[in-house]
């Protein structure tokens, strides 16, 4: 049995695309894109004809009314490929703006409606700002289902618990990109890898404390580096996977064993946590890294969208 093959006794394998043509080798059970994979898919001249003719098709509206069209269409295109659910993230430059960012998502709903996408194999990516939990737990009130990513802290994870999200993306690999760039020659590979990695420690806490405090939030592991962070997370309730790592998983048939435990987690003795907006900003600020990740990887989806709506133009 292969690596891929083993993770899935364990975990739910999700594909880290928008190149959905990739797919269908891996076969996971759901798939995530985001606003810099699908900028990536449309640039392939084998996606070419989607970008083209969304904008043929609503030409003279709106870009961002055009954007949510192309967003839909890959999704649409993906959800053919996989059995469960497809995440579609809402515009980046609305993550301070709760009201914005819950008439993006119902719009994102409503297109998919109308492609005869069931609401429950859809869900709506929105940055971990307090902004944008508070819009995910006004959506999930109405049945729409989210998925909270850009997440870089436990009082992130927190939040979103008590704002009864579907699912949270804590985000791997960018934790360890700042703890190894601020560690500089100091960084030690070896001693900080696979268990010990600090993205992987991060994800741990995450999901201790759902599964000790019987929190339903699903919890899925993202922006992974190499191999070693995925291992050390089996068991996850998720983990999203770009395809580059997944054919790495494929093609090895090291031992792989489960690594995070729901009994482990009950039998814990973790302190029940809970934020409201003073004290969420005060931890949040109080995490270095966590705050500088938040507003990197926001200011990153934002340049890409605008980098987006430019092909769009020229189209």
């Amino acid at each position: 049995m292969n690596q891929l093959d083993a993770l899935k006794q364990f975990t739910t394998v999700v594909a880290d695309t928008g190149d959905f043509k990739q797919l269908a080798q891996f076969q996971p059970q759901d798939a995530t894109t985001n606003p810099s994979l699908i900028l990536k898919a449309v640039q392939k001249p084998e996606y070419a004809p989607l970008l083209s003719d969304t904008v043929a098709a609503h030409r003279g509206q709106a870009l961002d009314v055009v954007m949510d069209h192309l967003l839909v269409r890959f999704g649409c295109e993906i959800l053919q490929t996989i059995p469960g659910r497809v995440s579609t993230e809402v515009d980046a430059r609305l993550s301070f703006d709760s009201a914005d960012t819950v008439a993006r998502a119902r719009r994102i709903m409503a297109l998919y409606a109308e492609k005869g996408v069931a609401r429950e194999r859809v869900l709506i990516k929105i940055a971990s700002t307090w902004e944008g939990i508070q819009a995910a737990a006004e959506l999930e009130r109405e049945g729409i289902r989210c998925n909270l990513t850009l997440l870089f802290s436990f009082c992130q994870a927190v939040a979103c618990g008590q704002a009864k999200v579907q699912l949270i993306s804590p985000f791997v690999g960018r934790i360890y990109d700042w703890y190894k760039k601020t560690a500089g020659a100091a960084w030690d590979e070896a001693a900080q890898a696979g268990a010990n990695d600090p993205g992987v420690l991060s994800v741990r806490a995450i999901y201790n404390h759902y599964k000790k405090h019987g929190i339903a939030t699903e919890v899925m592991g993202a922006s992974f580096r190499n191999v070693g962070q995925i291992t050390a997370l089996a068991g996850c309730d998720l983990l999203t996977i770009s395809p580059d790592l997944l054919a790495q998983l494929a093609a090895s048939d090291a031992p792989l064993a489960q690594a995070l435990h729901v009994q482990e987690a009950q039998a814990m003795d973790l302190p029940a946590v809970h934020y409201k907006e003073a004290t969420f900003r005060l931890a949040l600020n109080e995490d270095a890294m966590a705050t500088e990740k938040l507003a990197e990887g926001i200011r990153a989806f934002c340049a890409d969208a605008v980098k987006l709506e430019e092909l769009m133009q020229k189209a």
